[in-house]
């Protein structure tokens, strides 16, 4: 199976960012019109006393003279267009070697009749603003100073040293609002500093809001201190959480955006279904008991619930023809997993696509110039790998996309994804044997990468592909309520997906030693991670953190 592909590149060298103006960035394909229902791709979501919109035009107020890091180059905008009756936040900005892609979040008062408090309205102008630090008397940032009991959620820029009209910006209630946190550094100019917001609490039952807008300082961030950080994000007090998508809209995301993924071309261990798993010979195996076991094809014979305790593993049967049979997997069978759920606060869907392998072969060893196969170090039995894709409820738009890679991992923007052509399609690449998702191909360097020495992730396009978009299956979505998907009895396996096995890496270990340099010789056990020494399978997808929290990257 192949299909043309490009991406979108947003590097832009230094000297060209000195007269660029950041494009804004769209989807190669128009959006379809969504399955009707809910308040999912409305164009507005409800936090409760509340109603925000997300506004994504802007005029440029400042743009930062020449760039003095990786840090320090950045705009700031003035959104434009706001809808009548609803307010700015707070201003927005990013750094200027991207194309403009941001939002931030404008808000009104709900009707007096859905307010919690009449006496104190969600929404008040600030008292005044504190000036936090201004450029060459062409730039000036301020602070809006909120009455008692509200918050300030945005900083606002201007181009004049007179003090902005209260009339700018809104605050918001207090009992409206959730604290956050500095995220991405977006400018840094000697001690002034510039962060996106984030909350301080993520996942699937946090209701923190991102506002879109910044925090900015002169202080010392460096530790993180939440105390001084006079800025918040809002909260969704909506229970219903109104702006997710229902389950008609999300079979039509999936299908729309559901992701290309491509196995390497010398790929030995395919994905394949849990069912064809089960059905051509693995066994649940007991503590205490030499003899697994059959599965059946559901799981429904596995132990349900409890904790990863050690009494209950998964293994491949001791016969070797069926057991490399199994090692091999079944791509014709495979299947993506999906798990959907809300991201900050319900203004986003998270749509998280669960690939199953029943055999991780062994590792790759990158030492300078050399190429190092191993016999044995980093097999595993079990191979759960994911990617999330993460959508704007607000018009049912992709936005970014987060890459699983063994235990770690990090977001991509949906800017410089490569797509499947004359599609909304992003590809994913997934890794030889270890089956780590990336979202260009080439190789990369798990390890110190600056010594040249580490774990090989070959990924590269093939024929192995399994098209996500036509071949998955949704196993849970909490927040549409019990019942509403139901949940395969394998998933509510929490032990281990593979036997844990400690054996004597010392001849592959010493063959590798003796090829380093002296310089790292010594600490080798440090480069590499401590799974290669020995097999563990990993447990399934609802015992991970990323199952009810967000993506750690």
């Amino acid at each position: 199976m192949f299909c043309d592909c490009f991406y979108w590149n947003k590097s832009i060298t230094e000297l060209e960012s000195e007269s660029f103006e950041s494009k804004p960035f769209s989807l190669p394909s128009p959006l379809p019109r969504w399955p009707q229902g809910s308040g999912f791709a409305t164009g507005r979501i409800n936090l409760g006393e509340i109603q925000v919109v997300k506004v994504t035009e802007f005029d440029r107020v400042w743009k930062c003279g020449r760039s003095r890091g990786k840090s320090s180059c950045a705009s700031f905008y003035k959104p434009v267009g706001i809808p009548e009756g609803f307010h700015c936040l707070g201003h927005y900005c990013q750094p200027n070697n991207q194309p403009l892609r941001g939002f931030v979040l404008a808000a009104r008062a709900n009707e007096p009749g859905h307010l919690a408090d009449n006496h104190r309205p969600p929404l008040k102008k600030p008292v005044n603003y504190s000036l936090v630090w201004s450029s060459d008397s062409d730039c000036y940032f301020w602070l809006p100073n909120p009455p008692v009991g509200y918050r300030a959620v945005g900083v606002i820029v201007t181009d004049r040293s007179e003090e902005p009209e209260v009339d700018e910006v809104r605050c918001v209630r207090e009992d409206l609002t959730e604290s956050c946190e500095t995220g991405e550094k977006v400018l840094g100019m000697g001690s002034f500093n510039v962060w996106s917001t984030k909350p301080c609490e993520t996942g699937i039952w946090s209701r923190g809001v991102e506002v879109g807008s910044f925090f900015c300082s002169t202080n010392d961030m460096s530790s993180n201190n939440k105390a001084a950080m006079n800025i918040a994000c809002l909260k969704n007090l909506d229970p219903s959480l109104h702006g997710m998508p229902n389950l008609d809209q999300v079979h039509a995301l999936i299908q729309h955006y559901g992701p290309m993924v491509y196995f390497h071309p010398e790929e030995t261990y395919m994905p394949s279904s849990v069912p064809w798993f089960f059905k051509n010979g693995a066994l649940l195996y007991r503590s205490g008991k030499s003899q697994g076991e059959p599965i059946n094809s559901t799981g429904s014979n596995l132990p349900a619930g409890g904790e990863n305790d050690g009494s209950f593993w998964i293994d491949l049967p001791e016969d070797d023809e069926v057991r490399n049979n199994l090692k091999k997997g079944n791509i014709e069978s495979s299947e993506l997993y999906v798990h959907v759920k809300p991201a900050l606060g319900g203004i986003f869907t998270d749509i998280v696509m669960w690939i199953f392998c029943p055999f991780n072969g062994p590792a790759t060893l990158k030492i300078g110039l050399l190429t190092v196969p191993m016999n044995r170090i980093g097999e595993h039995v079990g191979d759960w790998e994911h990617f999330t894709f993460r959508i704007s409820n607000f018009n049912g738009e992709l936005t970014q996309m987060f890459f699983s890679q063994h235990s770690g991992g990090g977001w991509v923007d949906v800017s410089d994804l490569e797509f499947v052509k004359g599609s909304n399609k992003p590809v994913v690449y997934s890794s030889k044997h270890g089956h780590a998702s990336f979202p260009h191909p080439g190789m990369y360097l798990q390890g110190p990468s600056k010594l040249g020495i580490g774990v090989r992730n070959d990924v590269a396009k093939s024929k192995y592909a399994v098209d996500s978009s036509q071949r998955y299956r949704i196993v849970a979505a909490e927040y549409l309520g019990e019942g509403a998907v139901s949940e395969p009895c394998w998933l509510q396996f929490m032990r281990e997906w593979g036997p844990t096995i400690v054996y004597d890496s010392a001849a592959e270990i010493n063959k590798i030693i003796d090829l380093l340099p002296l310089i790292v010789r010594y600490s080798f056990e440090s480069l590499f991670p401590i799974e290669l020494y020995g097999e563990e399978g990993p447990t399934g997808p609802k015992e991970k953190d990323n199952w009810e929290g967000d993506e750690m990257c």
